[in-house]
């Protein structure tokens, strides 16, 4: 039975990165899509687990040659996703999850029909300028582009399946894992992964209750 494919796409700040990794942590059954980027690794980040880090020129020649589901650039950095692993991981059975933005996710969206797409917000726009500052990561001059950049991004939360609000990390997560726990509860998965037991729930005898 194949396995699931998800999308998670959020505004920068809106606490994306912390909800996924807290959602990996909980729950076996969901892999990470490793992306591709021309992006400076941050002090935290891991060669291969957090992103594959390659130059740009790197990154258009695999691009040229078909290896990304999608690609995007975002904010001068280019970020895509090997199509051949998300294929071979879902035909597996595993749930893959992909972490990118409302651009890649449309790309995906066009390549397979049935994926999962979740929209994440911050509670307030106030919350999220705090949450940039917060990070430490940028000046204050590109964090009022990222500002500017989340209001265009979440005018595209109406294209996703599923809106979270992240204003508390544990709800948030608990309701980002009850959409993963019942999209491998749907009709036609249950159907074909619960078979046998379905024929003998329909086929079995009924003893009569002794009196």
């Amino acid at each position: 039975m194949p396995g699931n494919l998800f999308i998670i796409s959020a505004p920068s700040g809106a606490g994306k990165t912390s909800l996924v990794r807290s959602l990996l942590a909980s729950n076996q059954q969901v892999d990470m899509s490793v992306s591709y980027t021309t992006r400076a690794p941050r002090p935290s980040e891991i060669e291969g687990k957090d992103y594959h880090f390659v130059s740009r020129e790197t990154f258009l020649s695999m691009a040229k040659q078909g290896d990304f589901l999608e690609s995007a650039e975002v904010y001068g950095n280019l970020y895509g996703t090997s199509q051949s692993w998300i294929e071979a991981e879902i035909s597996s059975g595993r749930d893959i999850l992909l972490e990118i933005d409302w651009q890649g996710a449309a790309q995906v969206r066009s390549a397979f029909p049935d994926c999962i797409s979740i929209f994440i917000l911050p509670p307030s726009l106030q919350a999220l300028e705090n949450r940039l500052h917060s990070r430490g990561q940028d000046n204050t001059n590109v964090i009022t582009q990222r500002l500017h950049a989340a209001k265009a991004d979440i005018a595209h939360v109406v294209e996703f399946d599923y809106v979270i609000i992240n204003d508390k990390l544990d709800i948030a997560l608990q309701q980002l894992n009850a959409i993963a726990v019942a999209a491998g509860l749907r009709r036609d998965r249950q159907l074909k992964r619960q078979q046998t037991l379905i024929n003998q729930l329909q086929e079995g005898k009924i003893t009569p209750w002794p009196a």
